[in-house]
């Protein structure tokens, strides 16, 4: 990977879109305005990957790898990081908000490829909508009694009309949540910092020994993947973005690199602070942890998981407006689609409509058993993304890009992409 500190030229994907009107003429449509930079898009990335999947899959991944849980997660950080890269090089060259749909069109010239890969991604935000909408009911009625279903309509219409509002308003809200999810985690961390003693006494059980260890640590990374998935929703903001040839590069790797230090320090203090049957056997394993201190209020993570999935509803949606509006830019949805609202500055159609289907899903679709469907969609996804950059090196060499991926990189991701899709097939 190179990083190259002089501007580049216009990418290539500047012909495959409809080009930007002068917004300075009083008769040119409204465009998308570049108010995002770095630690916003951060935030955001933060709010797709650190959601309630860590407050769940630590247990799982300390049942399966042991005191090796923290290595686990480095290494499935590091993975996620290879197809972060792949992200990385091709928002560099194609900047702009169809995001994977577009990459794979510039890969493959396949339309039909690209549009399956759009409305792919499309799928997996709405069935994420509606299972984080259903999840935060739950922890709702821990506190107050409200019915179910007509709950999380209300909680997905809610966030509809605020991912439709100014972008920059919608993200620092976004960011503020984060701010909040993260906290609970640095919460935990304190909790269970006097149990830090014991690392001494832990440590070389963390590092493989034997065969039977490296395959159970490699099992904790494949379970660990999924904690990372959420990074690549960044590029989707590609057109709101300033200096995005350079800004959202370092959003997706900064996002990554940053989610995996807070999972390696939270799965240090869980296996050191919570004896490892009691870990995997939770439900709410980071309640173990928290129970530890009088001072934490009772019912303080449940308070916290209130404001973090519907954190991920918000970005979600965000998303979701933004690679339609995209598709509709590429010609691939009608064109009525591809306008921004005069006065949000926003895709706001796409984003209402984004918000129907949610709506729609939330109410019809039974999404018990449809995580495992949606992680492997996720994973196709990954797969294909990859293998277009993998094309595209071959075939448009781009030495002047300020970030590029090695050349192993993507066939290695795709490769991995593909053995954890066939991994939950055979599972």
């Amino acid at each position: 990977m190179l990083w190259r500190r002089r501007d580049p030229p216009t990418p290539d994907c500047a012909n495959s879109v409809s080009p930007a009107p002068d917004p300075a003429s009083p008769s040119a449509p409204a465009t998308l305005r570049r108010v995002l930079g770095l630690w916003i898009l951060v935030f955001y990335g933060l709010g797709s990957i650190v959601g309630a999947g860590i407050y769940v899959l630590i247990g799982a991944v300390a049942g399966v790898a042991g005191y090796g849980a923290p290595l686990a997660f480095v290494g499935a950080g590091i993975l996620a990081g290879l197809t972060g890269l792949s992200y990385a090089e091709l928002s560099a060259r194609y900047p702009e908000a169809a995001g994977a749909a577009a990459y794979v069109q510039e890969g493959f010239g396949r339309a039909g490829l690209s549009r399956l890969v759009g409305f792919a991604v499309v799928a997996v935000g709405l069935f994420l909508t509606g299972s984080l909408a259903h999840g935060v009911v739950g922890y709702i009625n821990e506190f107050v009694a409200v019915p179910p279903l007509p709950a999380a309509l209300a909680i997905v219409v809610l966030f509809t009309v605020v991912a439709g509002v100014a972008v920059r308003h919608t993200l620092m809200l976004a960011a503020a949540m984060t701010v909040v999810e993260i906290g609970g985690l640095v919460i935990v961390a304190a909790v269970g910092a006097p149990a830090l003693a014991r690392l001494p006494e832990v440590a070389p059980l963390m590092v493989p020994g034997d065969i039977t260890a490296v395959l159970a640590v490699s099992s904790g990374i494949f379970l660990a993947f999924f904690a990372f998935l959420g990074f690549e929703d960044i590029v989707n903001m590609a057109e709101e973005t300033r200096a995005p040839e350079r800004t959202l590069p370092r959003a997706v790797l900064l996002s990554i690199v940053l989610a995996t230090v807070i999972y390696a320090v939270i799965a240090v203090v869980a296996v050191v602070a919570v004896p490892l049957a009691d870990l995997a056997a939770s439900r709410a394993p980071l309640e173990l942890i928290m129970g530890r201190a009088e001072w934490v209020p009772r019912g303080l993570l449940s308070v916290i998981a209130i404001i973090a999935i519907p954190n991920g509803i918000l970005v979600t949606l965000v998303m979701l407006g933004r690679i339609l509006y995209g598709m509709a830019r590429r010609g691939w949805l009608p064109t009525a689609l591809g306008v921004v609202n005069p006065w949000t500055r926003t895709p706001l159609r796409t984003t209402v409509i984004a918000g129907g289907l949610a709506v729609a899903f939330t109410a019809a679709v039974d999404f018990i058993g449809l995580v495992t469907l949606t992680s492997a969609v996720n994973l196709c996804v990954f797969t294909i993304v990859n293998l277009a950059l993998w094309r595209l090196h071959r075939t448009q060499p781009r030495p002047d890009l300020p970030i590029r991926a090695w050349v192993w990189c993507p066939p290695l991701a795709a490769g991995f992409s593909a053995a954890l899709i066939a991994l939950q097939l055979v599972g």
